[in-house]
């Protein structure tokens, strides 16, 4: 994991730096061969120049997202933004749904829009 990533976790609140480092644990596991650096401030892992997933810190929740999103058929992410992004909000580390995290992380790799080259 990037250094600055383990920076912005420690950055948190006690409780979102566990559900912070809790989701970094996650992707890092699920994808070890995605690159991960903050963009926008925020961590974000990315596949061939591709972001595919992120979190960040909102004012009542981290929110995961992922850039296709919309086009991943396992249910319960809400649509976010005009493109085919999506994110799931939670506000604790026990709300985080480890199977399902696992099935987008599996299709973060496998259903991928082209953002890099997007104009």
């Amino acid at each position: 994991m990037h250094p600055e990533t383990n920076r912005y976790n420690e950055a948190q609140s006690p409780a979102d730096r566990g559900l912070c480092s809790l989701l970094a644990g996650e992707i890092e596991c699920a994808l070890p061969e995605a690159e991960n650096k903050l963009w926008h401030g925020h961590p974000v892992w990315f596949l061939d120049g591709n972001p595919v997933v992120g979190y960040s810190k909102l004012k009542r929740c981290v929110r995961l997202l992922f850039w296709s999103g919309q086009s991943f058929p396992t249910p319960r992410l809400q649509p976010e933004g005009k493109f085919k992004a999506a994110e799931a909000r939670n506000v604790a580390s026990a709300q985080v749904d480890i199977g399902r995290l696992g099935l987008w992380l599996v299709e973060a790799r496998e259903i991928q829009w082209d953002y890099r080259n997007l104009v």
